[in-house]
C-alpha cells in the first residue's frame, strides 16, 4: 500500500513511539564505551564484578530496515517503464518499417535493459516480438497492436496508486512484481472438487512453462496452475489431464485472479466425470469480459460443445450459434478430428489474440489431451 501511495502521512501512535525510543535506547547502550585502563585478571577475580559483566547479555541490534532496498526498487521499475515509454515514441515516429526491427539485437537490447529495471513480464513480451518481426504478411497489425499493449502496461505501471487495488495487482503482475507464495497462502482458500480441463505448454526463451486449467465442478470457475522448468528438465506432472481433484486452491491477487497455488488436497485424484460445455456466443461473453478486464490479456480459457470445421484455409470449431477459428497450424486437429468424428463435442481450448487452440477433448468415457507432448495413452474414466 505503502509502495502505491495508498498509506497517507499521520502522527504515529504513543506504542509506535515508544517502541522507537526503545530502539533508541537500545541502539546508544551497544554503542562502543570509552577506552578504559585494563583490570588485572586477579584484580577483576577478586571484586566479582568482571564475571558479571561477562554474563550480561549484550542488548539486541534494531532490526534491519529494508524500505530502502523496496524504495529503489520502485524507483528502477519507474524508470525502466519511462525507459520503455520513450524507446515505443520512437519506434513508432521510425515507422515500422526501420530496418533495424528486423534485427533481434533492438529487442534483445530493451529486454536486457527491462530486466535490470525489474519489470521482466515486459521483457518477455518484447522477446517474443523479434520472432513476429516479417514472419508473415500481416506482421505488422500485429507488432503495432503488441506496442499499444506494451504503452499500455508501461504508462499504468507508473501509476498503480490511481488504479482499483484488484486492477493494480493484475498490472504489477504484468510488468514482472512477484507475489510471495507464502502472501497467497495466507489468503481464504476456495474448496471445491477440481476437474483438470486441459494442458498448455509453450517455451518462452529458455524456460519450459506449462499452465494447467481447472475448472470447479460446484462453483463452475475457471483457475490455473502454472509451472516452470529449464529447459529439458520435467515439468510438473501431478495433475493429469481428465483428473478431477477435491482440493483447496489459493488466489493470486488480480483482476481475474487465475493464477492459483494447490493447497490441501482432501482425497487423492480420481477421473473426472462427464464434461458439458457451453455455446459459442457463452464463449465470446466470458473472453470479452476477461479482456475487457486486463486488456493485455493473452490466453483464457474456454469450454465449447462446438464442431471442428474447415473455413477457407482455417480450421474454426463451429455451433448453430457461431464460429471461433482456431490459431494457425493448431496441433492435435486429427486426434480432435477423430474424437469429434466431425460432430460437436466438448473441447476445451485456449483464446488466444490470434485463434483458439484446442488443449482437449471431452468423450463420454475419457478425455484426450490434444498437447503437442501428450501422453497417447489416454485417462479412461474406468481406469
Amino acid at each position: 500500500l505503502w509502495a502505491r501511495g495508498q498509506v497517507s502521512q499521520a502522527e504515529p501512535p504513543s506504542f509506535v513511539a515508544a517502541w522507537v525510543a526503545k530502539l533508541a535506547t537500545a541502539a546508544e547502550a551497544a554503542a562502543p564505551a570509552p577506552a578504559t585502563p585494563a583490570v588485572a585478571p586477579a584484580a577483576a577475580g577478586a571484586s566479582g564484578e568482571g564475571d558479571q559483566a561477562a554474563a550480561a547479555p549484550a542488548p539486541s541490534p534494531p532490526p534491519l530496515d529494508n524500505t530502502a532496498g523496496r524504495d529503489d526498487r520502485v524507483a528502477r521499475m519507474a524508470a525502466g517503464l519511462a525507459e520503455l515509454d520513450r524507446w515505443l515514441d520512437d519506434r513508432v515516429r521510425t515507422g515500422l518499417a526501420d530496418p533495424a526491427l528486423a534485427r533481434y539485437a533492438t529487442w534483445d537490447n530493451l529486454a536486457a535493459r527491462l530486466i535490470d529495471a525489474q519489470v521482466g513480464g515486459l521483457a518477455n513480451r518484447v522477446r517474443r516480438l523479434a520472432g513476429v518481426v516479417g514472419g508473415h504478411p500481416e506482421w505488422h497489425q500485429q507488432v503495432l497492436a503488441e506496442l499499444g499493449t506494451l504503452h499500455l502496461l508501461a504508462t499504468a505501471g507508473r501509476r498503480l496508486g490511481t488504479l482499483p487495488p484488484g486492477l493494480a495487482d493484475s498490472v504489477a503482475a504484468a510488468i514482472g512484481w512477484q507475489v510471495r507464495q507464502a502472501d497467497v497462502l495466507a489468503g481464504v482458500p476456495l474448496t471445491d472438487h477440481w476437474q483438470v480441463m486441459g494442458r498448455s505448454d509453450v517455451r518462452e526463451d529458455r524456460i519450459e512453462v506449462r499452465r494447467l486449467w481447472l475448472r470447479g465442478l460446484a462453483t463452475g470457475e475457471w483457475a490455473m496452475v502454472l509451472s516452470f522448468a529449464a529447459y529439458g528438465q520435467s515439468l510438473d506432472a501431478s495433475l493429469a489431464v481428465g483428473a478431477q481433484v477435491h482440493a483447496d486452491v489459493f488466489r493470486y491477487p488480480g483482476a481475474l485472479g487465475l493464477r492459483v497455488l494447490m493447497g490441501r488436497h482432501h482425497s487423492p485424484p480420481v477421473p473426472a466425470g462427464q464434461v458439458v460445455g457451453g455455446s459459442i456466443i457463452e464463449a465470446c461473453a466470458q473472453v470479452g469480459a476477461a479482456v475487457a478486464a486486463e486488456p493485455w490479456l493473452e490466453r483464457y480459457p474456454v469450454c465449447v460443445t462446438a464442431a471442428p470445421a474447415r473455413v477457407g484455409a482455417r480450421w474454426v470449431l463451429t455451433d448453430q450459434a457461431g464460429s471461433l477459428p482456431l490459431v494457425e497450424g493448431a496441433t492435435g486437429m486429427g486426434a480432435l478430428l477423430a474424437c469429434s468424428e466431425g460432430r460437436p463435442a466438448p473441447v476445451t481450448a485456449e483464446w488466444t489474440p490470434r485463434g483458439l487452440v484446442p488443449l482437449t477433448a471431452h468423450l463420454a468415457d475419457r478425455a484426450v489431451d490434444l498437447g503437442p507432448t501428450a501422453d497417447p495413452s489416454f485417462l479412461a474414466a474406468g481406469a
